[in-house]
């Protein structure tokens, strides 16, 4: 029952994604004639142009190259769960299109909701070690070389020839303006999504009862501590600092601990991303 779940966890976690993501192209995009990146913008564009030829199935016809190109680069599991979402995505596009009269909003609307739900959208799939196909799927296999950029900078990038070529096809140049508004809404929530659920803090404490204060984080907080050797810039005297990473919510905690032990006591907190640890995030062969 425990690999099951493991196994159909993931599924469902894709499925919902994929259906947000269709959501946010019905509602947002194609009534607004925002310009949308991605192969999906190429399905918009040829759709366009040719009314008879669905969103959906354009989409998964024009992924068949990039996926068999992306094979031996990203192993048969990603593959298959990246065949998945792209397949299923594409399905709720065709079956949320004729479902209802989807009308036009106000232009910003549509950027800031369609962005939000594009974004995490995306980053739910991204997490689940899946792509949509398209440009999400060369956004990935560019990862590979460039593991110093996140994922949302990647896919902004090479969102950004589609969206023109959408907005030329449009024939108006608010469609490229909008479409790239809702790429930078995308782009933020779908980092948020992948790195900013992993957001820690780190303290630097500096006292003169440094004893006492790491003792207490490390035995009634659960908190590791390291010690860092310092010395005063004006006085010259050497002094211990302790460094501790710990999550968000345990924040007032620390504070509380420290101050209550040291009033005096000179406290930097710091954000911290993807921290890798004990008590924290696993690494990842291959993580984003």
């Amino acid at each position: 029952m425990s690999r099951l779940r493991k196994t159909l966890f993931p599924v469902l976690i894709i499925t919902v994604a994929s259906a947000v993501y269709a959501l946010g192209f019905v509602w947002c995009y194609a009534p607004n004639g925002i310009a949308f990146g991605g192969v999906t913008g190429v399905g918009q564009l040829i759709n366009y142009l040719i009314p008879a030829l669905p969103v959906g199935a354009t989409v998964i016809v024009l992924n068949i190259p990039l996926f068999v190109l992306g094979w031996r680069l990203i192993g048969g599991r990603l593959l298959v769960s990246s065949l998945y979402a792209m397949f299923i995505s594409s399905l709720f596009i065709d079956v949320l299109t004729p479902l209802r009269e989807w009308e036009p909003m106000d232009p910003m609307l549509a950027c800031i909701f369609g962005g939000v739900l594009m974004g995490l959208s995306l980053g739910l799939v991204f997490q689940q070690g899946a792509t949509t196909g398209g440009t999400d799927l060369l956004a990935r296999l560019l990862k590979l070389k460039l593991a110093w950029l996140p994922m949302g900078k990647l896919l902004m990038g090479i969102d950004l020839a589609v969206i023109l070529a959408v907005a030329v096809t449009f024939r108006t140049l608010y469609a490229a303006l909008y479409g790239l508004v809702a790429l930078y809404i995308s782009t933020i929530v779908m980092d948020g999504v992948l790195y900013g659920m992993d957001t820690a803090k780190v303290a630097y404490i500096i006292s003169d009862r440094n004893k006492e204060i790491s003792d207490v984080l490390v035995k009634d907080l659960d908190r590791g501590v390291t010690i860092l050797h310092g010395q005063g810039a004006y006085t010259g005297t050497e002094k211990n600092v302790l460094m501790c990473a710990f999550k968000q919510r345990e924040i007032a905690a620390i504070k509380e601990a420290v101050k209550g032990i040291d009033p005096a006591a000179f406290v930097i907190v710091c954000d911290a991303h993807e921290v890798l640890g004990e008590g924290f995030r696993d690494y990842k062969k291959d993580d984003l």
